[in-house]
């Protein structure tokens, strides 16, 4: 089947999105026979998806991408979660907090915050994959292909920070104050995975929304000609992301890992939906359970964070 190729290739694919379509609160109602009938819109119903070491439109080119072709890349800059409860609401206005701190201190060096971000951004995924990797082994049941996923993440964050270090050659305050944050965000996250995992998992998703933001306006920083798009692009860089070696500059590796970034965003509020809707299995079609069952999950629908298209204009503000 389509799903069990996707898990055993492991591509990324949402089969059917639509998150311009607002949230309707109603959904589900009673009919003349006393039965529910699904009201639903479509973006709440996100697919199965599975975990590549990059995107899949990464994997699956056969030459080497261009600028053209990362532009296409479908990232939905303005997509948004609205948080609809009292976990949701904390994740948000957590990152909104923690963001305060950076652009203090970081103000327009995009380089230099890519390299602190992306320290951060790889410890979610190591630790939510550790943890869910001991409860499978306590449990002796399968984690319904989270740890495999999670692990990819880290691996894929893991490999920005490396480019990143390339190009930038962080000197040893910079280092130290990497390693500082990393210790209290290790631990912090770990606790907060152990107490709630859909509020972990959200709060990633809206760091991924933040991650996104910045590297726009790295872009616009380059377009505009205040940070020069260099040419000299590290080996590691034009490998993982098949980038094309004569004309790959700067502004296609940022391109290249906001597109990533856009996957953990839409990975990770999946994550957080799954773990309302009590569907941890990611073997599972929800469309396909919710569809054919909507009675089963009653107010748990309502829970389900909503979806919006003003994210980006708010964060600027």
């Amino acid at each position: 089947s389509i799903i069990s190729h996707q898990f055993t290739t492991g591509s990324y694919r949402l089969l059917q999105q639509s998150p311009t379509t607002p949230l309707n609160p109603q959904t589900a109602q009673k009919n003349s026979e006393n039965k529910l009938e699904l009201q639903i819109p479509p973006e709440i119903l996100l697919d199965t998806r599975h975990p590549e070491p990059v995107r899949h439109e990464v994997i699956i080119s056969e030459k080497p991408l261009k600028t053209n072709d990362l532009e296409n890349f479908d990232v939905q800059l303005n997509f948004h979660r609205e948080p609809n409860t009292i976990s949701d609401r904390f994740a948000y206005y957590f990152v909104k907090l923690i963001r305060l701190p950076t652009d203090w201190f970081f103000k327009k060096k995009y380089i230099h915050r890519a390299v602190m971000l992306e320290t951060i951004a790889a410890v979610p995924g190591m630790v939510g994959g550790t943890i869910r990797h001991l409860r499978s082994l306590r449990k002796l049941k399968h984690d319904g292909g989270w740890i495999h996923h999670l692990l990819h993440e880290a691996e894929n964050e893991r490999m920005h920070l490396m480019t990143w270090m390339r190009i930038s050659q962080p000197n040893a305050w910079e280092r130290a104050l990497i390693t500082f944050v990393q210790g209290i965000f290790y631990n912090a996250f770990f606790a907060l995975y152990l107490i709630s995992p859909k509020t972990a998992h959200r709060v990633v998703g809206y760091l991924e929304e933040e991650a996104i933001v910045s590297y726009t306006s790295f872009i616009k920083e380059i377009d505009a000609g205040n940070i020069q798009n260099m040419k000299n692009i590290p080996d590691i860089a034009i490998d993982y992301w098949h980038l094309d070696r004569e004309t790959a500059t700067l502004r296609d590796v940022v391109l290249a890992i906001r597109a990533d970034e856009a996957t953990h965003r839409d990975t990770n509020h999946h994550f957080a939906d799954r773990i309302v809707l009590s569907r941890e299995d990611l073997r599972e079609d929800v469309n396909r359970i919710i569809t054919k069952e909507p009675y089963k999950f009653g107010e748990k629908l309502r829970k389900v964070a909503g979806f919006s298209n003003t994210a980006n204009e708010k964060w600027e503000k």
